[in-house]
């Protein structure tokens, strides 16, 4: 497996960061810095799933929260130093996880545990081989919160 659709669906989020003026999210919705940091908790997540299959292991799991705890959220928001921090900290994350990916090789197909709930686009709810986990990140995940960002703008 390799990582170069996910490296690209990063550089899309990446180029919306850097675009910059984000306005304030509506009621419910989460902000620029959120979704940052929402992102860097998921690639944890994964990178962690990840790091058990190339470790050899036959099972691992994965979980993503649909509000992946917003107070938890603006909390590594705020010890980043805003939004700026946070995208270092996803460019470091992201990086890991596609130097992972582009290890993966047959661990790919290992079935992990898969808990997905992003609103009414992503729900999983069971084992799933990790390159189709990886390959929901892509092509769903990534882009739905590159469309968020872009939407923030003022």
């Amino acid at each position: 497996m390799e990582s170069g659709g996910l490296r690209r669906a990063y550089g899309a989020v990446f180029a919306e960061v850097d675009a910059g003026g984000f306005g304030p999210a509506a009621e419910g919705q989460l902000s620029a810095k959120q979704i940052v940091a929402h992102l860097v908790a998921n690639d944890e997540l994964m990178i962690q799933a990840t790091e058990a299959l190339l470790a050899g292991s036959p099972f691992a799991y994965y979980e993503l929260a649909e509000d992946m705890h917003r107070p938890q959220l603006d909390a590594l928001a705020a010890e980043q130093g805003g939004l700026r921090g946070l995208a270092a900290l996803l460019h470091g994350t992201s990086d890991r996880l596609c130097g992972l990916v582009d290890q993966l090789g047959l661990a790919a197909e290992t079935p992990v545990e898969t808990h997905l709930r992003e609103g009414f686009d992503l729900i999983v709810d069971e084992p799933l081989p990790w390159s189709r986990t990886l390959d929901l990140h892509t092509r769903v995940h990534l882009p739905k919160h590159q469309a968020q960002l872009h939407l923030l703008r003022s």
